[in-house]
């Protein structure tokens, strides 16, 4: 219901944009939070695939777009996205009525938000696994799928989960990379890093914290948001993302996050922190069959 209301939102936006009513720059606001951008030939879409899952009926519909309104193919990203490339601006709406179709969307696939979150493309069947990091993937995604606080950031920020022995998620290039393990006792959470990234600047990831209970997980990555969000430079695109403050502030930035982290376990008498319960976590992991 949701994406089917944001997709008819978007169709009335487009239908006055190119009326002429509504003017290029806000247009473009609301093109991107839908994940359309502008490039030098054509508009690209970036659909997201949350942690990589698709199904039957969600790969059909991707071919059917493909072929009705792209050159028939699209590109599979590394970040577990697709991108079409050559859809024409006036056909974006008729695209995102036949993705909600099938529950699927571009939203927070652009812009400085949290992004499509990605795990190991084994998730679920690796011999090596510790845990299946799929339905932390999916309360990750419940949780930060239009976020308030964290809907203007300074960049974009990316989100990798890694289940296995074998880090194929590549965790240590990503803002925040979540190596899920297991303490002396055997009881499961993360190895927390943050801070990496590729691009201009490419860094390995510092890892912040070397086990992190399972059910705080959503809290820690508040607390990180939080600090980031604080004293992330707006003021220079190159110098904006999370790992730039990482780099400069060293520790110090580490210990805002935990004294952050505290503060917000400690008001939870009002449910203030976004624990994980055993219950939510069954729910979701239902989904999966687990």
């Amino acid at each position: 219901q949701f994406v089917k209301a944001r997709a008819a939102q978007y169709r009335d936006q487009l239908q006055r944009h190119l009326a002429g009513t509504l003017p290029d720059a806000d247009f473009g606001h609301m093109r991107r939070q839908n994940g359309w951008y502008i490039q030098r030939h054509a508009p690209m879409a970036r659909i997201a695939i949350p942690y990589g899952v698709l199904s039957s009926r969600q790969l059909r519909r991707l071919a059917k777009i493909a072929r009705e309104y792209d050159r028939g193919y699209g590109h599979f990203t590394t970040r577990t996205n697709l991108q079409f490339n050559w859809i024409p601006l006036e056909r974006s709406a008729d695209v995102l009525d036949e993705l909600a179709e099938v529950e699927m969307h571009g939203i927070q696939t652009c812009g400085n938000c949290i992004r499509n979150i990605t795990a190991d493309a084994l998730a679920g069947v690796a011999d090596d696994e510790i845990a299946d990091p799929r339905p932390f993937c999916e309360i990750m995604r419940q949780w930060s799928s239009l976020h308030p606080e964290f809907a203007a950031l300074p960049r974009k920020f990316k989100i990798a989960v890694n289940g296995s022995r074998a880090d194929r998620a590549a965790t240590g290039w990503y803002d925040v990379g979540l190596q899920l393990l297991r303490d002396e006792h055997g009881e499961l959470g993360f190895q927390v890093s943050v801070g990496g990234g590729m691009g201009r600047t490419p860094i390995v990831g510092t890892v912040i914290r070397d086990f992190l209970p399972w059910q705080q997980l959503l809290t820690y990555l508040e607390a990180v948001l939080r600090i980031y969000n604080g004293y992330g430079r707006r003021d220079n695109i190159w110098k904006a993302r999370i790992k730039v403050i990482v780099k400069a502030f060293g520790q110090k930035f580490v210990q805002q996050v935990e004294d952050e982290f505290a503060a917000l376990l400690e008001s939870d008498g009002d449910g203030v922190a976004p624990l994980i319960t055993q219950a939510e976590f069954d729910r979701v992991a239902g989904w999966f069959g687990l």
